[in-house]
């Protein structure tokens, strides 16, 4: 990201299909960000229903991890960008679908699940397709400063999504969607006017010997299995984001904007946090510093489960956003050292899997304790469960709690 500090950072744009590709990107982020804002709070204002609200992550998450192995092989074995327009046009149907059925006066919940296992399974494929096709569309000079603005930009559509969300549910949720499907309509015109890159293609049949292959390289490894596995369990316990509409609506007595507030609070830590990374690298006391930010996620998720300020929980959420990102960011250089260029692609599909399972699984956890304790005290739990899984896994995996630097492995 200190790549973006130079003068001409945005030199990269000149490449046609970098600049379609990253616009494709932005409009469809801002579009299922928004979208998911206003699944949630309209989902809890039918049904009051805390377990519902753990649903909605747990069917976006099962197809993704049933496809997302075989996703990644299907990455290397076709065209990317193909796969993207494809992904795309599946999520603008789950778009319009919705939209259909608010606009019907439906009250039936069943059909949005469908929904929603339906863009699980787009963005099962289009995950690792998202991560490969990059390199595809830029020049190898000027490909360190497409990863940094493509980063930045992600961040920035994050940030937006959920409180456009937020302040268009104001108006209705069929506003949220039908906001969304054109903004997907826009995504996936950009995107099938990039020219088809060049790309060198898998020919290895998809088998369970090759699909499983970045699966065995992460566990035969404990540096990465254990920071890897770190992430899945500490936010599968501590992921509260599912309770968000709940805890705006019954503790913190805000509407939707609120909401949008709540929802992007976390990914302005991360990207505060990240800016601060670029400008002072982490580079001694990995593990303490890996260690350190799951142990901030879990004791902000505490505070958020404990207070009932609007300003306060604010704050929390964060904390907890800074946190998750210097995990991540000790994680990511983690598995790209680590990993030989030969099995990146699988490899990064496995990452996908335990992120995937970190937040949408987690969701479903949190909805499961809090209809079983309580609202806020599943949040509660759910931060000191997080700290207990810091404390285990420092004792389980002491080569990565001690690490001092990152290896030297080429990337």
């Amino acid at each position: 990201m200190s790549l973006l500090s130079e003068s001409n950072g945005f030199s990269v744009l000149k490449h046609r299909n970098f600049a379609f590709y990253l616009s494709a990107r932005i409009l469809g982020t801002l579009a299922v960000q928004m979208q998911s804002v206003a699944i949630g709070w309209q989902m809890y204002a039918m049904t009051h229903n805390l377990f519902y609200l753990g649903l909605i992550g747990l069917a976006q998450f099962a197809p993704f991890l049933l496809l997302i192995l075989y996703a990644g092989h299907a990455a290397d074995r076709h065209n990317r960008r193909n796969i993207i327009i494809c992904c795309m046009g599946a999520q603008l149907l789950c778009g319009l679908l919705l939209l259909a059925f608010t606009y019907s006066g439906m009250r039936a919940v069943w059909p949005v699940f469908a929904v929603l296992l339906l863009f699980g399974s787009a963005r099962a494929f289009m995950s690792p397709a998202t991560q490969a096709v990059l390199v595809n569309m830029v020049p190898q000079e000027s490909f360190s400063k497409a990863v940094a603005l493509s980063s930045s930009s992600f961040h920035v559509a994050v940030i937006l999504g959920p409180t456009l969300g937020g302040l268009l549910y104001i108006a209705g949720p069929g506003a949220v969607y039908l906001s969304a499907a054109l903004l997907l309509v826009a995504a996936v015109l950009l995107m099938a006017a990039t020219r088809p890159a060049p790309q060198v293609r898998s020919k290895e049949p998809a088998s369970w010997h090759s699909v499983l292959e970045g699966l065995r390289f992460v566990f035969s490894r404990p540096v990465m299995l254990g920071a890897i596995s770190l992430d899945l369990f500490a936010v599968l316990f501590g992921g509260a984001t599912a309770l968000l509409p709940a805890l705006a609506h019954d503790v913190l007595h805000t509407g939707p904007s609120g909401l949008g507030l709540l929802r992007t609070a976390p990914a302005i830590g991360a990207a505060l946090c990240s800016v601060t990374l670029a400008f002072i690298p982490i580079t001694r006391r990995v593990g303490v510093w890996m260690f350190g930010g799951v142990a901030v996620f879990g004791a902000g998720t505490i505070v958020l489960g404990a207070t009932t300020s609007f300003a306060v929980a604010l704050g929390a959420l964060l904390l907890m956003g800074a946190g998750d990102m210097i995990s991540v960011y000790v994680r990511h250089l983690l598995v790209q050292f680590e990993t030989p260029d030969a099995i990146r692609g699988r490899v990064s599909a496995v990452n996908a899997v335990f992120i995937g399972a970190s937040n949408e699984l987690g969701e479903f956890e949190s909805g499961l304790t809090a209809g079983w304790f309580g609202l806020t005290r599943a949040v509660i739990f759910g931060g000191a469960a997080t700290l207990l899984v810091t404390g285990l896994w420092a004792w389980r995996f002491p080569v990565l709690s001690r690490m001092d630097r990152f290896p030297h492995h080429k990337v």
